[in-house]
């Protein structure tokens, strides 16, 4: 139990994450987490007793390779292990360094671990500053910045595991997870809604994409385009999740945190500010509490202006630990 009375929210930052270096010309860079962990350092004493700073353990090998094909798996530990001080490509504008695969390894575990313990009861609900970010990585695939995906291996693995039979996954990344949906598109136990800048990178994410097959259904886009100010992406928000809701019950929810939609977002044109996303935060809360016990766990996907990302962050577990904004 918290000091507050309650489950605390779970805070995971893992150390090997911040060791990952595509270089520091890259917008990927180590300085993304440095922030970000600053910035909620100094809104310590609010989340104290509210929000716990956690430790996990790398994750196996197993989840991974649920959700990953061995060769890519094998192409980015040898591209890791040659990669030494310096960068090695792995796929389009993907890149890893000497330190990447113990980074994957640690941000993954720290999920896992993450949803675990919220599903077991011991937390509240969590939120992990995983790097490299991963909604782009497919079963075959490294792309845009993002080697493996983190939120599908946890999705997949809450599934195989029996801790949920239906998870929703909520993108609010201001490009569209084209990774994630295809690993799920076919199937039905996992939803995925997107809502992201459209036309961008990669150019997936139209709302005539909704699922194949068993997964025809389950899956919701929402482009929308540059210039979408707070009051309208809340409202295509709101209108997602309503309907969501109607189609689909999960017993776990996880969200794809990119905080790239901000309006000082180097590489988006979205026009979100950082106390936006404790309303975001707040209302998947509602809807978690609402249909699976308030099980919820998000992981850092983009965010490409440090500050201002680890300002929404910390919105973002006020919102997660039941605390108003900043």
């Amino acid at each position: 139990m918290s000091e507050s009375g309650g489950l605390p929210t779970g805070f995971y930052l893992p150390p090997a994450a911040a060791l990952h270096d595509p270089g520091w010309g890259h917008p990927e860079h180590q300085g993304r987490l440095r922030s970000l962990a600053s910035t909620v350092g100094r809104d310590l004493l609010t989340l104290h007793g509210y929000v716990e700073q956690l430790e996990s353990r790398p994750a196996p090998m197993d989840p991974i390779l649920r959700v990953h094909s061995a060769d890519l798996i094998t192409s980015i530990r040898e591209a890791c292990s040659r990669a030494g001080k310096g960068q090695v490509e792995v796929g389009p504008e993907t890149f890893v360094s000497g330190a990447t695969w113990d980074a994957i390894l640690g941000s993954t575990g720290a999920l896992l671990e993450a949803v675990e313990r919220v599903a077991a009861g011991t937390l509240k609900n969590a939120f992990v500053a995983a790097r490299p970010p991963g909604h782009h990585a497919s079963h075959a695939r490294a792309l845009g910045f993002c080697p493996v995906n983190h939120v599908a291996i946890a999705a997949r693995h809450l599934i195989r595991s029996g801790l949920a039979e239906r998870v929703a996954i909520v993108d609010w990344d201001v490009h569209h997870g084209n990774g994630t949906q295809e690993i799920f598109y076919t199937e039905a136990e996992v939803f995925y809604l997107s809502l992201h800048q459209w036309p961008l990178f990669p150019g997936t994410g139209s709302a005539a994409e909704q699922g194949k097959g068993p997964g025809r259904g389950t899956t919701l886009n929402v482009p929308l385009p540059a210039g979408t100010g707070s009051a309208a992406y809340l409202r295509h928000f709101e209108s997602a999740l309503d309907q969501v809701r109607t189609v689909f019950q999960p017993d776990f929810i996880l969200i794809s945190a990119g905080y790239d939609a901000l309006a000082s977002d180097p590489l988006g044109g979205l026009l979100l500010e950082p106390g936006d996303f404790h309303r975001l935060a707040s209302l998947v809360v509602d809807w978690a509490e609402a249909s699976c016990h308030g099980r919820v766990a998000a992981a850092l996907e983009g965010g490409y202006d440090p500050a201002p990302t680890g300002v929404a962050v910390v919105q973002t577990l006020r919102a997660f630990a039941g605390l108003d904004p900043a």
